[in-house]
């Protein structure tokens, strides 16, 4: 298990400094083009996932905090329980809880997500979004993955 914590610690400290770099980098709402289809464009997300409940007048910071929290602590057991084999399973468990770690220490310390990977088609952008919420996505894909699988252990 320590191993794959180490993982989750990687995602925060890579998320927790591209944040950091970001903010030093960036005005809020300035956008840079980093090539065509991808920006980098400083944002802050009061809510969840597509900015859901961010206009809700602040009691959404303290739900989600102990949200995270919990889901971090359910995280943490399914880690700890998961048998020795079913690494992606491990993996992705991994990086969700580096990465609700990432946004969780966002939202107590500023009161906001820092978002700021902008990818678009055209005039159609997909919501900016930031290292951990790649890192909960790319979770959540190796689980749905794993769990399609035999349920046996990889070798």
């Amino acid at each position: 298990m320590w191993r794959w914590l180490g993982v989750s610690a990687l995602v925060v400290a890579l998320d927790q400094l591209s944040k950091y770099w970001i903010e030093q980098t960036l005005l809020l709402f300035e956008t840079r083009r980093v090539f065509p289809g991808f920006n980098l464009t400083r944002v802050y997300n009061e809510g969840a996932a597509f900015s859901m409940l961010s206009d809700a007048g602040g009691w959404q910071r303290w739900f989600f905090v102990v949200l995270a929290v919990a889901i971090i602590a359910a995280l943490l057991v399914w880690l700890w329980r998961l048998p020795r084999g079913f690494r992606w399973e491990t993996l992705g468990v991994a990086l969700v809880i580096g990465g609700a770690f990432g946004n969780l220490i966002d939202r107590v310390r500023l009161g906001h997500v820092v978002d700021f990977l902008d990818c678009y088609v055209a005039d159609m952008h997909w919501p900016a979004f930031n290292i951990a919420d790649a890192a909960i996505s790319v979770g959540v894909v190796l689980l749905i993955i794993a769990s399609l699988k035999s349920g046996k252990p990889e070798t």
